[in-house]
């Protein structure tokens, strides 16, 4: 569980390139990966996209701030526009202890 920004745009993840220590910069795609899916279907439209990001403040899940009204989505990807959105951020916000 964290709170992150974006520090880089979405690419694919044969075009998303990651320090791979002492060979340099590789394709995110090139490493070994335990979610193997996201290699299929590399050259479609549908090809899975990765997003690099900045974490600003993580805690362990046994930590996880769970409370009534929060905001709740299992898409990997939401444009909230509930009520309960703007409460959800403001309060992680205060309990993350971030701007």
């Amino acid at each position: 569980m964290g709170v992150d920004e974006v520090a880089r745009p979405a690419a694919k993840v044969n075009e998303f390139l990651v320090d791979s220590g002492d060979a340099g910069q590789k394709p995110l795609s090139e490493l070994p990966l335990q979610a193997t899916e996201m290699l299929k279907n590399l050259d479609d439209t549908i090809a899975e996209h990765v997003v690099g990001v900045k974490w600003l403040k993580t805690v362990p899940l046994s930590q996880a701030i769970r409370e009534t009204g929060f905001f709740g989505n299992q898409n990997t990807v939401a444009r909230p526009k509930s009520s309960k959105w703007r409460h959800t951020v403001e309060r992680l916000k205060q309990r993350f202890g971030v701007n």
